[in-house]
């Protein structure tokens, strides 16, 4: 849910409290008295490092799959609402038509509305307005025939399943790492960080490079938890391309049976 501003400056600042912290260890605590030490220093910093992998490796997997199950819920809605446009086809004509408008306004909803409304961390009354309409329009009485009666079990089906995913939808948008997790991620970085600035070293220079290529693989980690966290907020979301899909083949098919493009 970070922009990409923001990764930048909490990788500039990681790399930038790293080389402060390096160099103050070097002031008070010269190389050559900490050189005596290393033998202890890098058993530290090899356990602390490797469990520090397995800690960061699992929450990025987490995160991750938490993001493409995101993902697919939305394509999953989107397909589910262009199954309803077309399974509105044997319905009576007023009921049909109604309803394919409706699906269509779901679509630009979706895509004008409710996906910069998950950006900003709220989500928007349009959507469930439309839900609400499709499902007083499908409800309407009619003397239907065993065809329509099978073309209505069927938009009564997809619907449901839009009803379903548009719930897990918006659970999604407002589920995050605990607290505690990011605790242990942020502390975690920072103590493997510290072990390595203890390590005493005859070339001062590349030590240094050492902390700083450290510190920039861990705050590029912390960084994509957190981009991947929310998966419908900030520099890398899920999109509702799916919703986009749909809307080009409603155009295409209103298109086709008007004559117009």
């Amino acid at each position: 849910m970070l922009s990409i501003l923001q990764d930048v400056l909490i990788v500039m600042g990681a790399i930038a409290g790293s080389l402060a912290f390096w160099w103050f260890v070097r002031r008070v605590w010269p190389p050559d008295l900490r050189r005596v030490h290393n033998e202890i220093t890098g058993w530290q910093i090899s356990v602390l490092g490797t469990t520090y992998a397995v800690i960061i490796g699992f929450m990025m997997f987490a995160a991750w799959a938490d993001f493409r199950t995101a993902d697919q819920n939305a394509v999953a809605e989107a397909s589910c609402l262009i199954n309803l446009y077309w399974a509105a086809s044997g319905l009576p004509a007023d009921q049909r038509d109604e309803i394919r408008k409706l699906a269509t306004d779901y679509a630009d909803a979706m895509i004008t509305d409710e996906w910069p409304a998950m950006d900003r961390g709220v989500l928007s009354p349009t959507g469930t307005r439309i839900v609400e309409q499709l499902w007083e329009t499908a409800a309407q009485t009619h003397s239907l025939s065993a065809s329509e009666q099978v073309s209505l079990d069927q938009t009564m089906t997809e619907l449901s399943n839009i009803t379903q995913h548009r719930r897990i939808r918006q659970l999604q948008s407002e589920t995050k790492l605990p607290g505690i997790l990011w605790t242990v991620l942020i502390v975690g970085a920072i103590i493997t960080i510290m072990s390595s600035c203890l390590f005493g070293s005859e070339y001062p220079a590349l030590h240094m490079l050492q902390v700083v290529t450290l510190a920039l693989m861990l705050s590029l980690a912390l960084a994509a938890v957190a981009d991947i966290n929310r998966p419908f907020q900030g520099a890398v979301h899920v999109k509702p391309t799916g919703f986009e899909n749909a809307r080009r083949v409603f155009d295409n098919h209103r298109a086709d049976h008007t004559g117009v493009r």
